[in-house]
């Protein structure tokens, strides 16, 4: 990354030097003088934090580049010292094919914490789990409201509920109503948020929590789909931050307790942790289902109580990479911190996940280029293509990923946001190419096909392993998973000063100089280390975020 501001707070940034465009590190306004390297221009107009500005005139249909890569064409003439807008550009991306191998890449010296440990949960199978949880799921959507009651009579008694302290609030608007205050006044009342009640004691110490997870699949889809998501609760209950789980079926729907048992199977041989399955037409009445899921349920959580953490090293973390609410900051701060970080834990022998495809869009040759072989290579691309040629067959490909938000904050192609994007994955081989709801085998960088919607992907990446997902957001979004803790990532300091209770970490200190990307990239590890070992609850632990969406497999960008 180069700038030219000798002296004084960078004010600008030019990311590789083949690019033709800069970004704007602070507001810009019009008339503002640029002098890049001897490259003199004057701003044609004001250019926003996080947006980009030419370096050169550019006429329709020449190439606009970013990162070293082609990012779009420009729609209509940008002057040079003119913004970069939606009007003036228009998507465009390098096509890719089968190329040479580039598995040569920049390993960090991580001596220091090649003898760190985290506290973990050793299950039989290896693994090593962050947390300590019991599973409460359906196998159809039928089974939702027995999942609930299940979930209604379970969670307080046993100590589990997070009381939310807004009771008191709805108590005094009702008492504002009944005493005839008009709506002007309850509008304008001045309602105190109440401490959190003091939950009840938990029975079982050792259990991080029971997680009821709900969903709108199992029948009346495809069995495509019923399979998939045999696939992905399979990847749930085998997953090592879990310690056992509670099925409740229908009976009649597609996605059949056999099918998940062969899944379970499929992700580990020798299972044997504690699960119970229930089948509601079997049994008879609801009553007799509910009486018996809750005694097995709580057998199963004595046992689940007798695990304890011990210490494991680093290569037993799984690290989910996921960005959402992404900005125009996320490829300069806090997404090439998680790639830095992505390397030191490859190189400790851990396992990384990077997901989202269509937000690979535009890197398609580099990320083929550093498959380990030709069939890994030939496997993420054949993904791509037909994952993109769906999208475009429903009418919205790949370059329709980009949400207003995006765009308002400066990623106003696919391609610049998959430029970006693309940097979590750091520089390491690609070990694996997964398609959902597969599992992670290979130590090393490992990417599964997911959508780019951030809590359909945070729940395939847990599914395939993930015991912590590092998420990086530049507008904020609460995302969290049941399961895995989920820790939040600022690209930029105003956001994480303005969302400090969804907010874990700041990377907006790259874009201040007051880090480098390396030592944010420690920074964040020695908080994972923390998260890992049950030291320290992420945001979304705290607040409940339990976000589980299962991915149907028609177009999801």
């Amino acid at each position: 990354m180069e700038n030219s501001n000798s002296t004084g707070p960078v004010k600008y940034l030019q990311i590789h030097p083949a690019d033709n465009v800069l970004v704007a590190l602070t507001d810009l306004s019009q008339g503002t003088m640029i002098d890049f390297n001897g490259n003199h221009l004057t701003l044609t107009g004001n250019v926003a934090a996080k947006h980009k500005f030419a370096l050169q005139d550019l006429a329709p249909g020449d190439d606009i580049t970013m990162y070293g890569v082609l990012v779009g064409k420009a729609s209509a003439l940008i002057e040079k010292g003119g913004a970069v807008t939606v009007d003036n550009i228009k998507h465009a991306s390098e096509d890719f094919r089968l190329g040479n191998r580039k598995t040569e890449w920049h390993q960090p010296d991580v001596n220091a914490y090649a003898h760190k440990t985290f506290m973990g949960f050793h299950r039989a199978d290896g693994s090593v789990g962050t947390s300590n949880y019991w599973l409460v799921i359906p196998l159809v959507f039928c089974e939702n409201r027995n999942i609930n009651v299940l979930k209604e009579a379970l969670s307080a008694k046993l100590g589990f509920a997070k009381p939310r302290g807004y009771e008191n609030e709805v108590d005094s608007l009702v008492q504002m109503y009944q005493t005839g205050k008009s709506v002007e006044e309850i509008l304008n009342a001045d309602l105190q948020t109440t401490p959190q009640q003091q939950p009840h004691k938990k029975l079982f110490p050792n259990i991080d929590g029971i997680k009821f997870l709900t969903h709108e699949l199992g029948c009346g889809g495809t069995r495509t789909d019923s399979d998939a998501l045999c696939g992905l609760l399979a990847g749930y209950i085998t997953h090592p931050n879990v310690a056992g789980a509670t099925v409740l079926s229908l009976g009649c729907q597609h996605a059949q307790a056999s099918i998940l048992q062969a899944e379970i199977a499929k992700r580990d041989p020798h299972f044997n942790k504690p699960l119970v399955m229930l089948e509601q037409q079997q049994m008879g009445t609801e009553s007799k289902l509910l009486h018996e899921a809750l005694k097995q349920t709580f057998a199963g959580l004595m046992q689940a109580n007798k695990e304890q953490r011990q210490p494991a090293p680093l290569s037993k973390l799984c690290i989910g990479l996921e960005c959402g609410g992404s900005d125009g900051f996320s490829g300069i701060s806090a997404n090439p911190a998680l790639g830095y970080l992505s390397d030191m834990l490859v190189a400790l022998g851990g396992s990384v996940i990077l997901a989202e495809f269509p937000e690979l869009c535009g890197v398609e040759q580099e990320m083929s280029d550093r498959c380990v072989d030709e069939p890994t290579a030939l496997q993420f691309m054949n993904l791509m293509r037909t994952y993109n040629a769906r999208a475009e067959a429903d009418g919205s490909g790949f370059y329709a990923n980009p949400s207003p938000g995006n765009i308002k904050d400066g990623l106003i192609t696919d391609a610049i946001k998959s430029a970006g994007a693309a940097k979590k994955g750091g520089t390491s081989p690609v070990v694996d190419v997964l398609d959902y709801p597969e599992k992670v085998t290979r130590p090393g960088l490992n990417l599964l096909c997911t959508p780019g919607s951030d809590v359909e992907s945070t729940t395939a990446e847990v599914a395939s392993g993930a015991n912590v997902v590092l998420f990086t957001t530049g507008l904020g979004t609460p995302t969290g998973n049941p399961v895995a803790p989920v820790v939040k990532i600022a690209t930029n300091t105003k956001l994480f000063n303005r969302m400090p209770d969804i907010i874990d970490i700041n990377c907006g200190t790259i874009i201040e100089g007051q880090e480098t990307i390396p030592q944010a990239a420690e920074r964040i590890l020695n908080y994972v280390i923390d998260v890992a070992s049950g030291y320290i609850q992420p945001k979304a632990v705290q607040l409940g975020q339990d976000d589980f969406i299962p991915w149907k497999r028609g177009v999801s960008l």
